[in-house]
């Protein structure tokens, strides 16, 4: 049982707040063919999604569009389908400090890159991928609808039943994407 988590992770929140307030981001987006980049948070304690991340990779690449994926792992030892794969960096409750936060160079390094679209698979509302998502450069950020949560880091909201299939999940995702075209040029929002 953690120390005071509760508290720990109000501070946390707190932090991450005052971050937002001083924190600009355009918000753009154009249509599907001019992205070049996409950012994927998950939750990597479920190794049983990672198909399906295996697979949406491959799908992109083929478009010729970079995908990272960022995964949070909880336990002290990573499964071997997440090492040695260059698309993928799991973050350890090592690399979290005492509020929460994510501390290492590659969540730093990801919440910089201008990612055309950053895709949220953090269905457990895990804070530490909460905090990356929020503070992340990306030009369209994209999640689950919650309608229990008032505070959304979402430019573009899925509204989807439990138990969230993650195929489904992006394959909704490109869909919508693709409806969305608002010209040659990215349209820009300041947020």
């Amino acid at each position: 049982m953690e120390l005071f988590k509760n508290v720990r992770l109000k501070i946390g929140k707190r932090i991450l707040d005052k971050k937002l307030v001083r924190t600009k981001r355009k918000v753009f987006y154009s249509n599907i063919s001019l992205v070049k980049k996409i950012g994927i948070v998950w939750d990597a304690s479920s190794p049983e999604d990672f198909p399906s991340l295996s697979r949406f990779h491959l799908k992109m690449n083929e478009k010729n569009i970079e995908v990272k994926i960022l995964g949070y792992f909880p336990g002290k030892e990573l499964p071997n389908q997440y090492t040695a794969i260059r698309y993928l960096t799991c973050l350890r409750k090592q690399e979290i400090n005492f509020f929460y936060q994510p501390v290492s160079s590659e969540s730093e390094m990801f919440i910089n890159t201008r990612f055309d679209i950053l895709i949220d698979i953090n269905f457990k509302k895990i804070f530490p991928l909460q905090f990356i998502t929020s503070l992340s450069n990306a030009g369209l950020k994209t999640g689950l609808f919650d309608s229990e949560s008032t505070e959304y880091p979402f430019d573009l909201m899925m509204e989807i039943k439990n138990p969230v299939d993650i195929d489904n999940y992006l394959s909704q995702i490109v869909q919508y994407l693709e409806m969305i075209n608002s010209g040659t040029e990215k349209t820009t929002i300041e947020k």
